[in-house]
């Protein structure tokens, strides 16, 4: 073999081994959270973004859920809010840790705006198995590669220890039970509702205001966002159902991507986290985990609490200051 050929090979090898650098570390690690973290904002903080953001979009089409989150109003007339709220508390504990203040905080608010309204447990295990099923499935679809066994389980206790947390019962004990029970509750209680769809159609507004969706007509990112869900959520929204050519076009260009990060791009160095993400834009001042979120009418702001967790934007990464 000649010198320059060998160099050749050494240089596809090297490159091989850094792309991978994120899985052998992971595969080294047995903390849940620890493995969530490293996947959500270093391996695939993108993929991992849009599939929970994916996942909490198919909870709208379970009537019960969808209905609610319509009366409440936050979802169709504050839906930057809601969706920053969302992301910034769901990720609290991933950044931070369960048992520090700042992941304390974050599952605390999470828990009382559940407390405020009636909703079943089915509900909330549905709703917590999308969080399990729809990372794994976009990553093994779309992503520059394929979830490991290791990973698959470590982001499945990761969200089996959030929802004891949640005091969710009856939480599937693996990946697999929890992807059961996901596909049987969509097929029994996806229905179309229009007060969901109306959440729907405000969450796909929102979806137009990020970049690089903004750049394009609001119908051609509804066409494209319609060519992503299956025919179940087309159902249960009565949207139409793309055809094949729109389909086979935006989930290429995704997989197309991730190549693209396969063969030429460099592992993530630093974590990206959810705050820092140009998505979460409605708290330019900074924002403090209790304040986050909805409360019960005549107490807006949760006085008396101290500031566990107080984000200036200003701060360095990784820095916080605390009151």
């Amino acid at each position: 073999m000649s010198n320059a050929l060998q160099r050749t090979r050494d240089a596809i090898q090297n490159r091989a081994a850094a792309r991978y650098r994120h899985r052998g570390e992971i595969a080294r690690v047995d903390d849940a959270v620890a493995i969530t973290r490293m996947l959500g904002t270093q391996e695939f903080p993108w993929g991992i973004t849009q599939a929970l953001s994916f996942a909490l979009f198919r909870t709208y089409a379970v009537p019960s859920i969808g209905e609610l989150l319509y009366a409440t109003g936050q979802f169709t007339e504050q839906t930057q809010k809601r969706y920053d709220d969302t992301v910034l508390l769901l990720d609290a504990p991933i950044e931070h840790g369960f048992d520090s203040p700042a992941g304390r905080a974050g599952i605390r608010r999470i828990n009382q705006m559940h407390a405020m309204y009636d909703i079943s447990n089915d509900d909330m295990l549905y709703v917590l198995s999308t969080f399990v099923v729809c990372p794994v499935q976009w990553v093994n679809n779309y992503e520059w590669r394929r979830l490991t066994d290791h990973e698959i389980d470590g982001l499945t206790n990761y969200y089996r220890r959030l929802g004891k947390h949640m005091a969710i019962k009856d939480i599937p004990e693996t990946y697999a039970d929890f992807e059961r029970f996901y596909e049987d509750y969509e097929r029994r209680h996806f229905a179309f509702s229009p007060k969901s769809l109306a959440v729907a159609d405000a969450t796909l507004d929102l979806l137009g205001t990020f970049l690089p969706y903004r750049l394009l007509p609001r119908a051609v990112v509804r066409r494209m966002s319609f060519a992503l869900m299956d025919d179940r959520l087309l159902e249960a929204f009565g949207y139409p159902k793309p055809t094949a050519l729109e389909r086979n076009a935006v989930r290429g260009g995704l997989r197309a991507r991730g190549l693209a990060i396969r063969f030429g791009a460099r592992p993530r160095s630093e974590p990206l986290y959810g705050r820092e993400m140009t998505q979460v834009c409605g708290y330019p001042r900074g924002y403090r985990i209790e304040e986050l979120g909805t409360f019960a009418p005549g107490c807006p702001v949760p006085h008396g609490l101290s500031a566990v967790a107080t984000v200036d934007p200003q701060v360095t990464k990784g820095q916080r200051t605390a009151e």
